[in-house]
């Protein structure tokens, strides 16, 4: 089968708005076409990243020819109309809307954690509200805490966006509306799964209804300085802004309208390096040890210009340079790039919430990329996407959204993919040595070794049929596999000939970005320098010592996104120590500040020579985002060079899959203990009864050398024998690991008065 993306384009048209002639395209509303040309309409219930609600009615205009007030965030405009945004009777109307609004929400502003940027209180003076008509009794309604958020249903407007982005956008379907008239209220059908992600919820509302529960009655709006940044946890890069006072980060926002921040992103700020001063002899060890390694090794959660740092670090001194999760990446890419043509796989999140058929292959998509999964979601909710999750481990959360869920064994990736390519390839226009491959793999064997039945490959071909934009997104599980080449080579070949937007989702950090800039060696041997700029630097070539270094929100620099974007971040908090760029200059580089390197970025991988105060990071009246720049995407040369698929080496009994929760919130960083997420071993009632363990069992075990202390918890809507294994709490040592992403559990309870493990 052939799949190909198709481009739906609207005809021009041209219509006049207050007197201007606006040319835009059929399909658009009068809104988007009016904010394309900067012409205001008042709106309350719009928000322009989910489908329009038409709750509020503020965004009425009059369109010549047409009796009455038009819903102008609804309609769609037509060629040639003559439309007005604002007359005595509108704005009477939308006075009037105002005034029913007010009755139904108290105006003491003075103790309402919205006041300052409360759009209420805006419009409310806008439209001279200062009189009120109408009156209305009060019900009790008492605020309720949800986790996260805390909702006030007495200052509820009933707007709808809260329940809008719960179900078009995050996918926790957790808000709904209950009707009952004067007394309609949001309720929380999922209160006992607190979701980080109903911040995304409270960030959209209008009014102090719903607001993060940690930051209520801590400070004013105004009183806060928003602090551009770009998310550095899951490599999203997202938008964000972090609000500061006094030196501290009182809670993250982001551009609500257009983009969106996952439960990491907003509540996950607090891991700042603080209280750290100049210690000249651990600088000068540092300065040392730098000199005698054979071998630095660093975590990805580092800015671009720290890694070219580390890069010339290397040509100058000669180490290695080891960053497992960036070369696993880096290699994949390689081999990718050697079959696709080019460097950069080719779907952008646009892209992918636009699809109608989407396939998700090797990665725990909510866990490891919340901002794939909204994207994911959106084309769902929107296109009435076909959504299949290939996978050894079903996903409650994800399984509203999913429409086939593909089960393969853990370890048979290759085979998994694959039996996707023979499926979808069949019948495209495809070279003779794609053709030779396809019809050399043995079927059969591989359906049977993966676990993956030849009818639910031929319906997930089917399901594609007659459908238009399809995305395939590959993850983690890929890049570390032993045959993790052969597995690039044929997600390239659904690129190149299948028609596939590709999304290669980086690992944690800026690993996309560290591949880029670094020439990242394989092995780690001699004296050691472990490199992490969360916490410390370890001196292991000295043996001892250790030279802090500044937290993520603590410094300038860059990080490449998920979006192939490279964008900035700013300094949230100060930081008293020295930085990576004082051991270069130390060692022989010149640079005044870290920022320096941002312009020497290596434009052969497709960065620009671009200083970094001349970034810009904004988004236009429509959302476009002009917020860093885009990778410029390399021409690579190609070689088809498909082996034949290796022996599927699966895994029977109990299996650990490393995996971090969307919520990687240390207990030994965050200060709120509603921030606070326990690093545990998670399984099913399955897996209990292979290992033999209870819940709350402690256990120890051991992966690629590290060893793990963890005690079990068991959830009830897992299925399997595979359980997950976070690392968010493990610092530098989660850097060490090297390994495939599943592995056999062998284990011994603290006690020590058992050893369980996997019979192999």
């Amino acid at each position: 089968m052939g799949v190909h993306n198709s481009i739906n384009t609207g005809k021009p048209i041209t219509v006049t708005i207050d007197g201007k002639e606006c040319k835009s395209t059929f399909g658009k509303t009068i809104l988007e076409i009016a904010r394309e040309n900067d012409i205001y309409i008042p709106t309350m219930c719009y928000l322009t990243k989910v489908q329009p609600i038409g709750s509020c009615r503020m965004c009425v205009v009059n369109v010549e020819g047409v009796d009455g007030m038009i819903l102008s965030c609804q309609e769609k405009a037509v060629d040639g109309a003559v439309i007005t945004t604002n007359n005595d009777a509108l704005f009477k109307e939308r006075q009037n809307i105002m005034r029913l609004y007010d009755v139904n929400h108290p105006l003491e502003c003075g103790v309402c954690d919205k006041s300052g940027e409360c759009d209420l209180q805006n419009k409310t003076m806008e439209f001279n509200v200062d009189i009120q008509h109408f009156t209305a009794r009060d019900q009790h309604r008492p605020v309720e805490n949800w986790g996260y958020v805390s909702y006030d249903p007495s200052l509820c407007i009933m707007c709808e966006k809260c329940v809008r982005v719960s179900t078009e956008i995050t996918g926790d379907e957790a808000l709904k509306v209950k009707f009952g008239g004067y007394g309609s209220t949001i309720i929380n059908v999922k209160k006992e799964r607190n979701y980080a992600s109903l911040g995304e919820a409270a960030a959209v509302c209008p009014v102090g209804a719903l607001v993060q529960t940690h930051f209520k009655y801590t400070t004013n709006a105004w009183e806060l300085e928003k602090i551009p940044s770009a998310c550095p946890h899951c490599g999203g890069g997202c938008q964000m802004y972090y609000e500061v006072k006094n030196e501290k980060i009182y809670r993250v926002t982001n551009e609500y309208e257009f983009t969106n921040l996952c439960g990491a992103g907003r509540f996950g700020y607090d891991y700042a390096n603080e209280g750290v001063t100049k210690d000249a002899q651990a600088f000068e060890a540092a300065v040392e040890a730098f000199k005698k390694a054979d071998s630095v090794i660093f975590a990805p959660q580092i800015s671009n210009e720290e890694a070219l740092i580390l890069q010339k670090l290397k040509e100058k001194l000669g180490f290695k340079l080891i960053c497992h999760e960036a070369r696993a990446y880096q290699r994949f890419m390689e081999a990718y790039a050697k079959v696709s043509g080019k460097h950069l796989y080719s779907g952008n999140l646009k892209d992918l919430s636009e699809s109608q058929g989407i396939i998700i292959l090797g990665t725990r998509i909510n866990n490891d990329s919340p901002t794939l999964k909204y994207h994911i979601n959106m084309a769902s909710k929107w296109q009435r996407a076909r959504v299949a999750y290939m996978h050894p481990i079903e996903d409650s959360e994800i399984q509203h959204i999913v429409t086939q869920f593909i089960k393969y064994e853990a370890g048979s990736e290759e085979g998994a993919v694959a039996l996707l390519a023979y499926t979808l390839l069949s019948d495209a226009d495809i070279p003779d040595t794609v053709r030779e491959a396809l019809d050399d793999l043995d079927i059969g064997n591989l359906s049977a070794e993966s676990n993956i039945g030849e009818e639910e490959l031929e319906a997930l071909r089917k399901s594609l049929l007659k459908r238009h934009g399809f995305s395939l997104v590959v993850g983690d599980d890929l890049y570390a596999h032993p045959r993790a080449e052969q597995i690039a080579t044929w997600v390239a070949l659904l690129e190149r000939y299948a028609g596939f937007n590709v999304i290669c989702v980086p690992p944690a950090g800026n690993a996309m970005g560290v591949s880029l800039v670094c020439d990242l060696d394989d092995t780690v041997d001699g004296k050691t320098i472990g490199y992490n700029v969360k916490g410390d630097v370890t001196l292991s070539a000295l043996g001892n010592g250790d030279l802090d270094m500044p937290a993520l929100n603590q410094q300038e620099g860059t990080l490449t996104t998920v979006d192939k974007r490279v964008v900035p971040m700013h300094v949230a908090l100060p930081y008293g120590g020295y930085v990576l760029n004082d051991i270069a200059n130390a060692l022989g580089l010149r640079a005044v500040y870290t920022i320096d390197y941002t312009a020497q970025l290596p434009e052969e991988n497709g960065f620009k020579r671009m200083a970094f105060d001349d970034l810009p990071e904004y988004f236009d009246t429509v959302g476009n985002e002009h917020r860093g720049y885009l990778l410029k995407e390399k021409e690579c040369d190609t070689q088809l060079n498909i082996e034949e698929v290796g022996e599927l080496d699966t895994f029977d009994g109990a299996v650990i899959y490393r995996c971090n929760p969307e919520n990687q919130f240390s207990p030994f960083t965050a200060k709120s203990p509603l921030l606070s997420e326990e690093a545990v071993l998670t399984g099913s009632q399955q897996f209990a009864a292979v290992t033999k363990l209870k819940e709350g069992d402690e256990i120890r075990f051991e992966v690629d050398g590290v060893t793990f202390t963890r005690v079990f918890r068991i959830d009830t809507a897992m299925k399997g024998t595979i359980a997950l294994n976070p690392t968010f709490d493990m610092g530098l040592s989660a850097s060490l690991l090297s390994s495939y992403r599943f592995s056999r559990l062998s284990f011994e309870k603290s006690n020590n008065d058992k050893i369980g493990n996997n019979d192999e």
